[in-house]
């Protein structure tokens, strides 16, 4: 049984405090928060943008801590779970790391390369598993796409276009401090440089042009360059002031011998896809491949599963691995580079 303690009991923290309690071989058996009435059990408080809403939690058989200190030295967790502001990420997983726990962040793995490289020396010191939280390759849309790309069925990959855009997160503090959320190119479009980086690899430069917002990107247009016989790779995120379209993601990838089509838009208070999963074939055939449904739900249940998966067997994960999600993170700096300096930047 790999046992669990939750670091943060906000909205992330409480997804995957529901998630472990469906999964075989893991439980949750301590929390540690600072809200003291969190720690009683009630979280109705707790709201985010899907999944249940906060209530009343029964934690009984749960450890409730509002030190992370003690909580971290608590000798019968097997596995830190960090669902802590950004900024805290580096410093708790180090910490955690270096008293013989496994790890898991919530992304994106720190604000800085700096950082990233502390968490990943640590790990490597401790001799225990960092996995980072990047659960877009779990969503049905995704890890259909990443799957055709690697079947090698319809051929070489050529490249693709990526698009993730959200109204102005109004409602979520510090999302526009540079040291402590990061804004949307940490926040946001961090997933996408996750996929990008798992699907192409890293680039050769980037170069990005778009709008800044209290010294940060805010909605911006990236050309991944991966030289003159590499894919062509582009991806546009950032937000818009208008909240009527709170959030829209998709992509158009391109092989030899198809392309696959995605575009998903939460309009008012509607999810609509304005662009169902679709296969187009070099025959001139569309399909509409059937995916499991897209509650986020099920797609953190597949992360946190690979998560157990990996600690269960000391094996390395492909997609939440520590050095994935420090080269997304280095992808994320370099285009807010080339965006200040309207340049080329090499990776």
């Amino acid at each position: 049984m790999i046992r669990v303690g939750i670091a943060g009991i906000g909205f992330m923290g409480m997804v995957h405090y529901l998630t472990y309690q469906k999964l075989r071989g893991v439980k949750v058996v301590a929390v540690c928060e600072s809200n003291q009435r969190r720690l009683t059990g009630d979280w109705r408080d707790i709201k985010g943008n899907f999944g249940p809403a906060g209530t009343r939690m029964d934690l009984t058989g749960v450890t409730t801590y509002d030190k992370l200190d003690e909580m971290i030295a608590d000798d019968r967790l097997d596995l830190i779970d960090i669902t802590l502001p950004p900024a805290w990420h580096a410093d708790v997983a180090i910490q955690a790391l270096k008293s013989g726990k496994h790890v898991f962040s919530e992304k994106p793995m720190a604000l800085t390369l700096a950082d990233c490289r502390r968490m990943s020396a640590a790990s490597k010191r401790s001799k225990k598993h960092l996995n980072i939280g990047h659960v877009l390759p779990f969503f049905p849309e995704y890890h259909w796409a990443l799957n055709r790309v690697r079947g090698g069925r319809y051929g070489k990959l050529l490249g693709g276009s990526f698009k993730r855009i959200i109204s102005d997160p109004i409602w979520m503090a510090n999302y526009w401090k540079a040291d402590q959320v990061g804004g949307p190119m940490l926040d946001l479009h961090i997933h996408d440089a996750h996929f990008i980086r798992l699907l192409f690899g890293q680039p050769k430069s980037v170069v990005c042009r778009g709008r800044m917002k209290y010294g940060l990107a805010e909605n911006w247009h990236t050309q991944f360059d991966y030289g003159q016989k590499g894919p062509t790779v582009h991806a546009s995120s950032g937000t818009i002031n208008q909240q009527g379209r709170a959030f829209c993601h998709g992509f158009e990838i391109h092989l030899e011998k198809a392309s696959l089509l995605f575009e998903f838009a939460v309009m008012g208070d509607e999810g609509v896809y304005l662009c169902p999963p679709t296969l187009l074939t070099n025959n001139g055939k569309v399909q509409h491949p059937k995916l499991s449904d897209g509650d986020p739900m099920h797609a953190f249940a597949g992360e946190l599963k690979e998560v157990v998966r990996c600690v269960k067997t000391d094996s390395r994960s492909e997609i939440l691995n520590a050095q994935l999600a420090q080269d997304s993170v280095v992808l994320c700096q370099k285009q807010t580079e080339s965006l200040l300096k309207r340049s080329v930047v090499r990776c």
